[in-house]
């Protein structure tokens, strides 16, 4: 598999960059509580568009592709402006925040694990790139709200979601599909997952510490017995 083959459109990551930082805006700008001006909302919603392609690509021993364009500053700040002057908004549509997430960990998923394939990184390792990179900003973004990590709470399926998107694309690439093809899999399965997950409130068990295995109780309770 060549490079080439693998060559991801600028456009697509600028639209998954502009798709972060409108997300992350908008998430911004609710917290009034925080007190945030509007550079301080701007500054969060550049960090969310940019968080998965600069870890994407510090992962991967690259300069950043942010950094190797004039386009990337200029359509995450306005982006980042759309979101915090229309916040309002978008408020007043249904699930307007989950959408955009989803659609922003898809995008950067797909274009992660594209990206790890076309320098030969291993599917497993690829896959494990692709998740982080969809899951990046998203992060940056609660670290600088001060706010629980989204992916590590209970109910989010945020790294499944990605996991699962990420692989998906692997797995049609080794099978020989176009890459074009595998990625908008990818993208439509992490989207779904993760809307389904918060429609159906779908959530992975929560961890618990295990007191003591049954079999070994019982086992110790019979040669007590056997005493």
């Amino acid at each position: 598999m060549t490079s080439a083959a693998f060559a991801i459109p600028a456009w697509a990551d600028l639209l998954a960059v502009g798709i972060g930082s409108l997300q992350g805006a908008i998430f911004a700008a609710q917290f009034r509580d925080r007190r945030l001006d509007l550079l301080g909302v701007a500054i969060i919603g550049i960090a969310t568009g940019f968080g998965g392609g600069i870890l994407r690509d510090l992962l991967l021993n690259e300069l950043p592709v942010a950094l190797q364009s004039n386009w990337y500053l200029p359509t995450a700040t306005a982006a980042a402006l759309v979101g915090m002057l229309l916040e309002r908004v978008f408020s007043r549509l249904s699930n307007v925040i989950t959408v955009l997430d989803a659609l922003t960990i898809g995008l950067f998923g797909a274009i992660g694990t594209s990206k790890a394939l076309a320098i030969g990184v291993p599917p497993v390792p690829a896959v494990l790139i692709g998740s982080l990179s969809a899951v990046g900003g998203s992060i940056l973004r609660d670290m600088l709200l001060n706010l629980p990590i989204a992916i590590m709470q209970v109910g989010s399926l945020y790294a499944i979601a990605a996991i699962a998107g990420a692989t998906s694309l692997v797995v049609l690439v080794a099978l020989g599909v176009n890459v074009f093809v595998a990625a908008v899999v990818c993208v439509t399965v992490t989207f779904g997952v993760r809307v389904l997950a918060v429609l159906f409130d779908w959530s992975l068990p929560e961890q618990r510490r295990l007191e003591s295995i049954p079999t070994l109780r019982r086992l110790r309770n019979f040669r007590h017995f056997r005493r």
